[in-house]
């Protein structure tokens, strides 16, 4: 019996590999958009975080999303970052 295989990414934040339904995924496209990609269906370039606020707080203070994206993001992103974090679950 064939094991289905399980697509993993790096979270900017803690630099771990992690299967990609645990992260938050933000993604930049043509037109060079920022926005939070919350199906994981968007196409461009797409960046992983945990769902996690000590990860998010480490990835906003590197700026990991200017550096993944060569672009400034805004501090929008960033606040939806965290109200998506904390809709699911995770308070830590």
């Amino acid at each position: 019996m064939k094991t289905k295989k399980i697509p993993l990414r790096k979270c900017l934040g803690c630099n771990e590999m992690k299967s990609k339904k645990e992260l938050v995924r933000v993604v930049k496209n043509q037109d060079n958009d920022v926005k939070i990609d919350i199906k994981g269906k968007e196409p461009g370039r797409g960046a992983y975080v945990c769902d996690d606020k000590e990860c998010f707080a480490k990835l906003k203070k590197t700026k990991g999303l200017n550096r993944a994206f060569r672009c400034d993001v805004s501090e929008e992103i960033y606040e939806g970052l965290v109200k998506e974090i904390e809709s699911r679950g995770r308070k830590n």
